[in-house]
């Protein structure tokens, strides 16, 4: 099981990246307009440079919805290996099933 503050920080990282995001689409949209004047994209990189660094999608780590843990994180499942092999062997993920050949 992982720190709960460190599943709570990336609660919070989790919030920051939704609240920021249309902020931060619109500053990237005129930092790669080609039409843009060179002022016109500084300003727009010193205001990206302004908003929270936890607000980067970046600086989110992908955890298991049960337990918190940062690696072996399984994309499809949303699970660390540990409990997708345990939730597997009960069967309570549909369509796993334990390979044999």
């Amino acid at each position: 099981m992982a720190k709960k503050s460190m599943v709570a920080r990336e609660a919070r990282r989790l919030k920051l990246v939704a609240r920021y995001a249309a902020k931060r689409a619109a500053l990237r949209a005129v930092l790669k307009d080609p039409e843009a004047s060179f002022e016109a994209k500084m300003e727009a990189q010193r205001k990206l440079q302004e908003l929270p660094r936890d607000s980067c999608p970046v600086r989110v780590r992908n955890r298991c919805h049960l337990t918190g843990r940062p690696r072996g994180y399984y994309r499809k499942f949303g699970l660390g290996r540990n409990k997708l092999r345990e939730l597997a062997m009960r069967g309570d993920v549909p369509g796993v099933t334990k390979a044999s050949w």
